[in-house]
């Protein structure tokens, strides 16, 4: 609260901008911050190398000025890529309220990135973890197979894992109704075996707690909702049990449940519709990984490859 109340002070626009953001675009508190950090760095940038503080006064010179700056501390194309991205947002927003005619990141050219695959579990470790003893039998124990088995199954995003409430969770249809970026609602079907796991959970939690005030499906052994922090520590732990992998995060859960979709020929639109992806070039990148499959399987099986 102090942050933005400096930021409405010091910069009634970018106030206004951040604001926009906040309650129009309802975006979450990590995107919120992200953008609010690229563009303070710019104009700390601009006010100390140019002394221009006003945004009629910012030039794309200026802003090319910054991104070689950035370049100089090592900062990634892709990194430096999304603070222009910020930019971009923050000029439009200017332009619609009158502040400015001409966005001067425009011209302005995104930087060459090496095309990055997401990182995923091949499916048959993700069979042996779910389907092996792995998971204590106390109630810790099976909150975290429901959590491991939701994030695969559903290839939901941590936050909309550790907010979904039980209300959510439609027993009649077998299906999840998640709240997603933007509070767009979308619908994602489990399967029977999930959807009974799931009640067998509640009804531990009745038992335990009974029931309580507490609204969140995954919760602790002391009926608190779980953290994102805890979710991801309990990924790296159980995904380490059965994969070397380097990434181990709850994300790479939902690389995998969209890779092994479209592995299996799920069409792109509806992998796109599970992943709540607003654009399907979003999801275009797990037909690469697919590509990247058969590729492999050429190599190792015809005597041409």
């Amino acid at each position: 609260m102090t942050t933005f109340f400096m930021l409405e002070t010091e910069n009634p626009t970018l106030a206004s901008f951040l604001n926009h953001l906040k309650f129009e675009k309802r975006y979450s508190i990590h995107t919120f911050r992200a953008y609010a950090d690229d563009i303070l760095s710019f104009l700390a940038f601009a006010k100390t190398q140019f002394e221009v503080e006003s945004p009629a006064q910012f030039s794309p010179q200026i802003i090319r000025s910054w991104m070689a700056s950035l370049t100089l501390q090592k900062i990634q194309p892709r990194s430096i890529n999304r603070k222009i991205s910020s930019l971009k947002s923050f000029f439009k927003f200017c332009i619609i309220q009158g502040i400015l005619s001409v966005n001067p990141t425009k011209s302005i050219q995104v930087l060459k990135t090496k095309k990055r695959l997401p990182s995923y579990i091949e499916k048959d470790q993700m069979e042996q973890l779910l389907g092996a003893t792995y998971f204590p039998k106390d109630f810790d124990g099976v909150t975290e197979y429901i959590v491991i088995s939701l994030l695969y199954q559903t290839g939901m995003r941590v936050s909309e894992l550790v907010n979904l409430k039980k209300s959510q969770i439609d027993d009649s249809a077998i299906q999840i109704k998640v709240l997603g970026k933007g509070n767009k609602e979308r619908v994602i079907p489990i399967n029977l075996d999930m959807l009974i796991r799931i009640k067998e959970y509640r009804q531990e939690q009745r038992r335990l707690f009974h029931e309580g005030d507490n609204p969140f499906l995954i919760v602790s052994s002391k009926n608190i909702q779980l953290s994102a922090r805890k979710v991801y520590s309990l990924v790296k732990k159980y995904l380490s049990l059965v994969t070397t992998a380097e990434k181990k995060s709850p994300h790479v859960l939902r690389h995998s449940f969209a890779t092994h979709l479209t592995n299996a020929g799920a069409e792109l639109n509806a992998v796109k519709e599970l992943l709540g992806h607003s654009s399907l070039a979003s999801t275009q990148v797990y037909t690469h990984n697919s590509i990247e499959r058969l590729r492999d399987v050429h190599k190792k099986s015809h005597p041409k490859g």
